[in-house]
């Protein structure tokens, strides 16, 4: 008997929906939106996404991008715009300063770490963005 050799190979693909720049990959911007109606309200965007692990950095890195979001740095995916609002940034930099004190002892080093390093740099950004205005 001829032994059989088994395709072990595999593909890998990327399904990221934005660039490293923060920009709607072109791919993500085709794919039109399920719709759903409710009885009385009016037909809204369900967005299927597949979302990533929820763990202690997947969730900092969460805060983090929303903060840049209110920074008017990422393009809010759903109106397609950078918009700036300092004191929603505020709010989440400051919620992330909360979780620091309260988290305080029991964080690995790497999350420690991570967090210590995310709120120095939005605080920074936050300090510039308020000097412009």
């Amino acid at each position: 008997m001829a032994e059989e050799k088994e395709d072990k190979s595999f593909t890998v693909k990327d399904k990221r929906l934005f660039t490293p720049e923060g920009e709607l990959k072109q791919e993500a911007k085709q794919e039109e939106p399920k719709r759903e109606t409710t009885e009385g309200a009016q037909e809204e965007k369900v967005w299927e996404v597949p979302l990533p692990e929820i763990n202690f950095a997947s969730f900092i890195f969460s805060l983090s991008t929303s903060a840049l979001l209110h920074f008017g740095e990422i393009t809010d995916p759903i109106s397609n715009k950078k918009e700036r609002n300092l004191p929603l940034a505020k709010q989440t930099i400051d919620l992330l300063g909360m979780l620091k004190e309260k988290t305080k002892g029991n964080l690995s080093q790497d999350e420690d770490e991570l967090l210590d390093s995310i709120l120095f740099n939005l605080r920074m950004k936050y300090v510039e963005e308020a000097k412009k205005g």
